[in-house]
């Protein structure tokens, strides 16, 4: 009985540990491939697409780019030709540009080789100034047919906006002189005197909006049509302008004046990760949610966009705020966490139904063992049989089949195997010893 004592040795933790090993390092390996490749890790850098130097948009990107760097996030501004150049650069699956400020009204269907951006929302209201010199007011597009009129430069919003009001007023290239300058161009044409009218997008207390509506020679167009306007482009808001509105001390404007305006949207590539869009979601919020002068607070950001489709990141964002872990954790933690979750707990769900099947690996392995030592055994009585006169071998090979028995050492559940193995074995020394 002391030849056979019953507790694990190497063998058995040997065999515990290959019974384990092939599901742990499968599960270490699917653990990395996800945490790798289905989930990657956001990236610590974004490229917004803005507009021009003196405009609203590098102020709200030089905002977010304060915002994002307190998670670590570098947001670097490049400078475009406006809403329909940063339109353009979001379509181009060459283009590094993962956001850019858009005018609502201005989307044109996309090729079968562009890629159509998703809206993050609405974030202000852009309103269209109409600045004109004239010795009678004017207060309908109509009126500017036959004058030198400067509507943005190529690539920008103001142009393609101020071409489609101007065509829906009978005013054409045919009829009117038509420059595509820039705003600061044109203020300076219209001071000068070289030029009878500009279209620009603009904040009422912007530097060129008080410039403009200072000077006595210059009056802002005041819209009479903008009720049926805005039923005609459904993009377009009417925004009543209180007088004393771009500066009160010197009551500019005089008299309360209806303008159009379209909104500024904020777009994304439809590939900028979920994590990075709720921190720019954030950043939204931080900068355009407190009141100003054409809206209340809290009306910006919003989800509406009448051209893209909300972003479902966005969506989310605007139903239920931040996720639960970016609001108590530091975003590098909380993003690991979600990355972590998101890999393991399908994979637990994998993993718990194969875990059962290892103990029944393990007594296989164990029982492979005994099984073994039981074919050989049986090998030998066969030669028993068959070979009677070879006693002195046969009695070696059993010693040996024996020796290895009593070194084995095997969890106490196989006790009972071992001991039927050890009178088989006597029994066959019995068997062979018998004259």
């Amino acid at each position: 009985m002391n030849n056979y004592k019953i507790r694990f040795g190497r063998s058995t933790i040997k065999d515990a540990i290959w019974s384990v090993l092939p599901i742990l390092v499968a599960g270490i390996a699917a653990s990395w491939i996800a945490y790798h490749y289905i989930d990657p890790a956001p990236p610590r850098r974004l490229v917004i697409m803005t507009g021009a130097e003196d405009s609203s948009y590098q102020d709200f990107a030089r905002d977010y780019k304060e915002i994002l760097a307190e998670d670590g996030i570098e947001l670097v501004i490049k400078q475009s030709n406006g809403a329909l150049d940063n339109h353009q650069h979001l379509r181009d699956s060459r283009s590094d540009v993962d956001l850019g400020f858009l005018q609502d009204g201005l989307n044109e269907p996309a090729t079968d080789n562009e890629v159509e951006p998703v809206s993050l929302g609405s974030i202000s209201y852009e309103p269209l100034w109409v600045f004109y010199r004239a010795k009678q007011p004017i207060t309908r597009f109509s009126g500017l047919a036959g004058k030198r009129v400067a509507i943005g430069h190529e690539g920008s919003g103001t142009k393609l906006l101020a071409t489609r009001l101007l065509l829906e007023s009978g005013v054409t290239a045919d009829n009117t002189r038509f420059q595509a300058i820039g705003r600061d161009q044109a203020a300076a044409e219209l001071l000068a005197g070289r030029t009878d009218a500009v279209f620009f997008i603009g904040e009422p207390d912007s530097p060129i909006v008080k410039q403009l509506a200072a000077d006595p020679a210059v009056r802002i167009l005041n819209l009479d049509q903008t009720s049926a306007l805005v039923r005609h482009f459904p993009y377009l808001h009417e925004l009543r302008v209180p007088h004393g509105l771009i500066d009160i001390r010197h009551n500019l404007p005089s008299e309360d004046i209806t303008l159009l305006a379209t909104t500024t949207t904020l777009a994304a590539r439809e590939n900028v990760h979920p994590a990075l869009i709720s921190l720019v979601m954030k950043a939204m919020h931080e900068t355009h949610s407190e009141a100003g002068l054409l809206h209340g607070a809290n009306e910006f950001p919003s989800p509406k966009d009448v051209d893209l489709e909300l972003s479902k990141d966005a969506e989310h964002y605007y139903k239920s705020g931040p996720p639960l872990l970016q609001r108590y954790l530091p975003f590098w933690l909380a993003t690991l966490i979600d990355r972590a979750a998101l890999v393991l707990l399908p994979l637990l769900a994998v993993l718990i139904p194969v875990l059962r099947a290892v103990p029944q690996i393990y007594n296989w392995r164990i029982q492979r063992h005994i099984y073994r030592w039981y074919g050989e055994l049986s090998f030998l009585e066969t030669q028993l049989r068959t070979q009677p006169g070879d006693a002195e071998s046969m009695l070696k090979q059993l010693d040996h089949i024996e020796e290895k028995v009593q070194k084995a050492k095997l969890p106490l559940k196989f006790a009972e195997h071992a001991y039927g193995l050890k009178e088989h074995i006597d029994y066959v020394r019995r068997r062979i010893a018998r004259p």
